[in-house]
């Protein structure tokens, strides 16, 4: 198979993802403090519209929940099945969670709006797993979740 499919650039195939999805395990998510910033109000807004949200912070080492859910230090290390990393990553990061995103295999990876690193999307999209990049997800949950809950 040739790895360009597992790549979701189409309309169709971003509502499909968002429709299907459940389950959202957030990388780089900040905390109550910061929720002014993306990183935050994204999660926040997935929970809210009952998305089981997991955090996956890679700061503040003190901190034991966000959105009163158990913060998980690394993806490889979550219960499966996830449908969706949702990355808050620095491109130039995001090559360090590659091992960790291929031993969690979630069903797709997510990378933020602003944020693309087409290798690492390769890389991810020839294991299998379905990417989008540099798009918002929570403007795409607004857009193609309403009323599927």
């Amino acid at each position: 198979m040739d790895y360009r499919q597992n790549l979701v650039v189409e309309e169709e195939r971003v509502a499909e993802l968002i429709r299907s999805s459940r389950r959202v395990a957030v990388l780089g998510i900040k905390t109550e403090a910061q929720a002014g910033q993306p990183a935050f109000y994204v999660a926040e807004h997935l929970a809210r519209a009952g998305v089981e949200v997991i955090p996956v912070p890679v700061y503040y080492p003190e901190v034991k929940e966000i959105l009163g859910r158990p913060v998980h230090r690394r993806l490889a290390d979550l219960p499966p099945p996830v449908d969706i990393v949702d990355v808050f990553r620095r491109p130039a990061d995001i090559p360090q969670h590659l091992p960790d995103l291929l031993a969690l295999r979630p069903r797709a990876v997510w990378f933020q709006l602003g944020i693309r690193h087409d290798e690492a999307a390769r890389t991810l999209a020839e294991a299998g797993l379905l990417v989008v990049q540099d798009r918002c997800l929570m403007v795409d949950w607004q857009r193609y979740g309403a009323g599927q809950r």
